[in-house]
């Protein structure tokens, strides 16, 4: 079952980045979603590499 949600963390990260690193992190104590939201912003690929990165790390 594990990497059935790791698959569907990935497929929402190309989606919509911030939202695969936040169902796996949260948006809390966590910096990962933010770093995500911000490379985002700013471009539409970093954000899309970083989030499978802190996904599958």
């Amino acid at each position: 079952m594990a990497g059935t949600a790791n698959c569907i963390d990935i497929i929402l990260a190309i989606i919509l980045p911030p939202l695969g690193v936040f169902l796996k992190f949260g948006c809390g104590v966590s910096h990962e979603f933010w770093i995500c939201l911000l490379l985002t912003f700013l471009g539409y690929i970093p954000g899309i590499i970083y989030a499978i990165y802190a996904i599958t790390k």
